[in-house]
């Protein structure tokens, strides 16, 4: 039994009347995406239609310059189930996306880009797994058309992240896929300044479902991902999900001690015996001494460095330049209940 069908629903007011939140919140990361957002919007309405009770679409832009924002317009003056967030610039792929869901009101949310390299025919078998009692369910591509330079590049990532990282990272997913309300809620209150969703619910510890797939060519055949935002996107994975990274000065510096004292004792016994030259390994040690100490400090202060900013966040994900159709929500997002964390372990995960 999923949770979100075992408590009451929130209720939201609209001129004193309740407003009951969506079954299914569909949450779409656009960026110049002028020909294919339409579609999307479409092919994601047929399929909420056939698999949710209630359902609503959130179109965020991240500040598109290529006509994007006047056809969102039109999409949602058709169709108030369908609304919009315009940011006053582009954020980065990361906390974009992930302030739509946070501003989502249903009980499943569904992240996804509305290039089509996220099939909307999925949405089936995410909620299959959801009303199943899977938390999180997440699209995982087995196989992706792209260049060799960027699929490289790619596994590379993940092989270092994976290395570095503070818990599981799963391969080959991004932020498509259907996250549970208490999951939503319990991820928003982390305040995480640079949020990767897959992570941090791997971090959180509550079950994930894996729905593997082929990942598609993005409409119209070429892909917004270059070096520099997959770069981005690694650098704020490994910021978010690899805090221990900091500590790794403390490590070097803590391991270079034993180097020091073998250098010093081979110093000592080889002016002991009268072996020359002596003093290379007496500055060996020396310099070994040196650079472990400054390690230490540096590694110290990186670790109080990120005490600081985990105590200091506050920062929001996005600026917004308007809103679309949320005047029923809008006004009254704080007053969601609290999320209900106590059972996130209890669900059973794997790969579909």
């Amino acid at each position: 039994m999923n949770p979100a069908h075992d408590r009451q629903a929130p209720e939201w007011q609209l001129h004193g009347t309740p407003v009951l939140p969506p079954e299914l919140s569909v949450v779409i990361a656009c960026f110049n995406n002028v020909g294919t957002v339409a579609a999307i919007v479409a092919a994601v309405t047929r399929e909420a239609i056939q698999h949710a009770n209630r359902h609503e679409i959130i179109l965020i832009d991240n500040f598109s310059t290529d006509g994007t924002r006047k056809v969102i317009r039109a999409i949602c003056r058709a169709d108030a189930r369908v609304k919009a967030i315009f940011n006053n610039r582009n954020y980065g792929q990361m906390r974009s996306p992930t302030h739509g869901i946070f501003l989502a009101r249903g009980h499943a949310v569904i992240g996804m880009c509305a290039d089509f390299q996220d099939p909307p025919a999925l949405i089936g078998r995410f909620m299959h797994h959801w009303r199943a009692g899977s938390p999180v369910v997440l699209g995982q591509w087995r196989s992706e058309r792209t260049t060799p330079l960027l699929g490289g590049l790619r596994k590379l990532g993940h092989g270092v992240l994976a290395c570095l990282a503070d818990h599981p990272v799963i391969p080959n997913v991004t932020g498509f896929g259907l996250f549970d309300r208490t999951v939503v809620d319990t991820l928003m209150d982390w305040n995480e300044p640079e949020p990767f969703l897959p992570g941090l619910a791997s971090e959180s510890g509550f079950a994930i479902k894996l729905v593997p797939f082929d990942r598609p060519q993005p409409a119209g055949g070429s892909s917004r991902t270059t070096l520099d935002s997959l770069f981005g996107f690694a650098r704020s994975g490994l910021a978010s999900s690899a805090r221990t990274l900091l500590r790794v000065p403390i490590l070097i510096g803590l391991g270079m001690a034993p180097l020091t004292i073998v250098l010093a004792i081979g110093a000592i016994v080889g002016a002991m015996i009268g072996w020359a030259p002596v003093w290379p390994l007496a500055l060996a040690a020396l310099l070994s001494m040196m650079f472990g100490n400054v390690m230490l400090f540096i590694g110290l202060i990186g670790d109080q460095v990120r005490l600081l900013n985990e105590r200091s966040r506050g920062l929001p994900l996005v600026i917004e330049e308007c809103r679309i159709n949320f005047a029923d929500c809008g006004p009254l997002l704080a007053q969601r209940p609290a999320p209900v964390a106590a059972s996130a372990n209890t669900f059973s995960g794997g790969v579909e």
